[in-house]
């Protein structure tokens, strides 16, 4: 999503023994005036920091891995072959760099694969629409499924002309609103056309931009409810299909897929740190997803993210800085999946929950951020303000409101359940901890940071083209300079 970075700040105000909250009872330890004289202080290293990113020799420098690996590798789908193959690379790629505690932590991973896919229009002409299968969904038949098409708008709509979907194939042309609302038909749209007895489902595309792209990405079927084959068709498809039928035309697909579920894998969270000089037990982590879907090459969702986390550790050792706690950069692995390796990450080390000051996560591409989007309670909020502030000379200054992320919704979802409104984005999370979200894009609104994001989301057209070193610079100086700052300051950030 554009270049959306998240960040978590820890779940209970536990005192630790060293590198205690800021705040305790709403009784402040230290003022204000004095954390902020503190921030103020890491001036020079901040600009050290974007020197080195944006004009110095470390310049382009996580394009240019990035492109090396995703030229090399291609995409890395959950299960696949290239996708170990990219960790181990990642692994020495990292022991090589001179950082420390690499190592591979071992988790389970689905295994899916698409197969050979096609979906032809016989009924009242001829023409071969371009699809993607969606991930987890089951095959047809040998000789595909043949059916009438029923069009619908909305699950609404589906459920009022339940009687007419039965033994036909369900085309949802749902209209793009924003992603988070409009995801709900990829991920749910099987589940409702089986359940008024559909024999499959195709999905228009969710995205805000088409050039005859299909989009696709993970779904589900639920139990008790019959399992059908879906895929993903472009916008155009959806919208001629939905006009034609709105001129009485009785449209028939050929619909075959040879997508087939296999047994779970084995795969790694790869793992790297800087060791903290002082609190080495408390983490600020930094992360991306080193998985992606199996069509392009996975450079913008999820390799920039994990390269300008692994660059914002670079940075920092290069300039021969080690702060008071340790940095960890993770990336994960089967995130496209639903965050299977970030949840047994959770798993392994929740137990020292109150120890992580801060988790952050690049998953929404890296374009040119223009300031974090926060969640947490005001007295974080202000700190992180003036964090943010020591970004003035990358024009960075903004910290606004909300934030979520795949990979660290596991440790919000750990705190006293609650609501967060994320203004331009859909958030339902129950959590009261320190969310952090780093926006990109021009100067506007999140969803227009969005649109390019989801222009190439999980398409072929996500391919290191879409990336542009000089933004993704940037980005790796923000990002090196918050986490730095974080992990540095004297005492952890203060919890809700």
């Amino acid at each position: 999503m554009k270049f959306l970075l998240y960040a978590f700040v820890g779940v209970h105000l536990l005192s630790l023994n060293s590198g205690k909250a800021i705040y305790r009872n709403d009784m402040s330890q230290r003022t204000f005036q004095e954390i902020k004289e503190e921030i103020a202080h890491y001036g020079d290293i901040a600009k050290a920091i974007i020197n080195l990113a944006v004009y110095g020799k470390a310049q382009n420098r996580s394009y240019e891995r990035l492109a090396l690996l995703v030229d090399t590798i291609g995409p890395r789908l959950s299960g696949s072959k290239s996708l170990e193959k990219a960790i181990q690379i990642m692994y020495q790629n990292l022991k090589h760099d001179g950082l420390e505690n690499v190592h591979l932590e071992p988790v389970k991973i689905p295994h899916w694969e698409r197969g050979e896919e096609s979906a032809v229009m016989l009924e009242p002409r001829m023409h071969k629409m371009a699809i993607l299968g969606l991930g987890s969904s089951i095959g047809t038949p040998p000789e595909g499924i043949t059916a009438e098409v029923l069009v619908v708008t909305s699950f609404d709509e589906l459920q009022r002309r339940a009687p007419e979907a039965r033994g036909k194939i369900v085309v949802y042309n749902q209209p793009y609103t924003n992603y988070s609302q409009t995801v709900q038909y990829r991920v749910q749209g099987a589940i409702e056309a089986a359940k008024v007895g559909a024999l499959a489902s195709l999905i228009r595309s969710v995205a805000s931009f088409s050039i005859y792209s299909p989009h696709t990405g993970i779904q589900e079927y639920q139990d008790g409810v019959p399992k059908i084959p879906t895929a993903c068709i472009t916008v155009e498809d959806a919208e001629m299909i939905s006009r034609m039928v709105s001129r009485g035309s009785r449209i028939v697909i050929q619909l075959k897929m040879g997508a087939k579920n296999y047994p779970d894998v084995d795969s790694f969270n790869t793992v790297a740190e800087i060791i903290g000089r002082k609190y080495p037990e408390q983490v600020v982590l930094v992360s991306g997803h080193l998985d992606s879907w199996d069509v392009g090459q996975g450079a913008m969702d999820d390799g920039g993210g994990a390269f300008i986390s692994w660059e914002a550790l670079s940075l920092i050792k290069d300039l021969g800085l080690r702060p008071k706690r340790t940095l960890r950069l993770v990336l994960w692995t089967a995130e496209e999946q639903g965050g299977i390796g970030a949840f047994q990450y959770y798993q392994l080390h929740k137990a020292n929950i109150s120890k992580y000051s801060l988790v952050m996560e690049s998953d929404s591409g890296t374009f040119l951020p223009s300031g974090l989007q926060f969640t947490g309670s005001e007295k974080a909020r202000a700190i992180m303000k003036e964090v943010v502030n020591l970004l003035q000379p990358i024009n960075i200054t903004q910290v606004f409101s909300g934030g979520e992320g795949t990979d660290i919704n596991f440790w919000i979802q750990a705190g006293v359940p609650g609501l967060i409104e994320v203004p331009g984005t859909t958030c339902a999370l129950p959590c009261h901890q320190t969310c952090l979200i780093l926006c990109s894009s021009p100067g506007a609104s999140l969803l227009d940071d969005l649109y390019k994001y989801f222009s190439f989301h999980h398409s072929r057209g996500d391919t290191i083209t879409v990336m542009d070193p000089k933004q993704m610079n940037v980005a790796a100086a923000l990002w090196a300079v918050v986490s730095y700052v974080v992990a540095d300051m004297e005492e952890m950030l203060p919890r809700s």
